[in-house]
């Protein structure tokens, strides 16, 4: 009996099930054609973006290196998530095994942390390019830009990488239904038969350090910016300085907007169906990585004429 049900445990150990909308299963329909198409627009938009800034050797600035990066990382999360979910939209294909659940968990938290960390720095660069002009750029140099990256790779790693590892030690006993279409922290934490307070606090806590600083910084280079910008007394000049960090600013926006609806529907989640808060989650991965390319291809000239270019050599 006692080798039966070590059996039956490892083989309920070796695979998750992602049951999506438990109590909205009429959602997949139609969110599947409309998830497909913002899938594509992100890997198509943010391709383009890449390739453009990669062949166009007037686009080799610190800036453009930094959006880059924002594109690679907007690319790597929906590549981790969207694909999965309409998997078990279109095929019904809820399994997942539980070494690519965890995977899946990392790369969702160190990367979704490494986009902001990425957001602050180029809130930083629109702030040395507002307030010190000047200076820019023997400030924001490739080098910046490395040590930059090097240093958002390595906080968001070392950060997050206890939240995978804090999980997959937990005894997972019995239950392998994930009420969520994505291995999120929590909801697969909560399938164990161990106390999972550990694992709470330093979601909690991990969470609000990173995103919380990021987005202070944020404010605070956007509060020097305005009062800068304020100042000036030319004709267009507040004009040219706003529409500089404006591309910036919307995605800021995007990022944050979907994130504290995301928040707010946790916080009241006696009055809204808990499948909200699963959805949210869900867009969040696609949404701002299907518009960030087009918003800084739509405002910004230098990368408008780069595409221009590319489709003009193409043809």
């Amino acid at each position: 009996m006692t080798a039966h049900q070590n059996e039956t445990t490892s083989i309920e150990v070796s695979d998750f099930l992602l049951n999506c909308f438990v109590r909205s299963t009429s959602w997949q329909h139609w969110l599947s054609l409309p998830l497909s198409l913002l899938f594509l627009l992100a890997m198509g938009a943010n391709g383009i973006l890449l390739i453009t800034i990669w062949l166009e050797t007037s686009l080799h600035e610190p800036m453009y290196y930094l959006l880059s990066l924002l594109s690679l990382l907007d690319i790597v999360l929906c590549l981790t998530v969207i694909p999965k979910v309409l998997a078990i939209f279109w095929f019904d294909l809820k399994p997942i095994s539980f070494s690519a659940c965890f995977l899946q968990m990392f790369i969702m938290n160190c990367f979704f942390a490494m986009e902001s960390c990425t957001f602050m720095v180029m809130a930083y660069d629109r702030y040395v390019a507002i307030c010190h002009p000047l200076r820019y750029p023997s400030i924001i140099t490739d080098q910046f830009v490395a040590k930059a990256a090097i240093f958002i790779l390595v906080r968001n790693v070392l950060l997050t990488v206890p939240i995978p590892i804090l999980s997959v030690q937990l005894h997972y006993c019995g239950r392998t239904v994930i009420e969520n279409c994505i291995c999120a922290n929590m909801s697969v934490s909560r399938l164990s038969c161990d106390d999972i307070t550990i694992n709470r606090l330093y979601q909690f806590a991990g969470g609000w350090t990173l995103l919380g600083s990021d987005l202070i910084l944020i404010f605070l280079s956007y509060t020097f910016i305005l009062r800068a910008v304020l100042r000036l007394k030319a004709v267009g000049a507040m004009t040219k300085a706003l529409s500089t960090c404006g591309s910036h600013f919307i995605l800021i926006l995007f990022f944050s907007t979907i994130l504290l609806v995301f928040v707010l529907t946790h916080v009241a989640k006696k009055k809204v169906s808990p499948d909200v808060p699963v959805l949210l989650n869900v867009l969040h991965h696609v949404i701002p990585a299907a518009l960030n390319p087009i918003v800084y291809g739509v405002r910004t000239q230098e990368i408008k004429q780069g595409i221009q270019r590319l489709l003009k050599k193409g043809w």
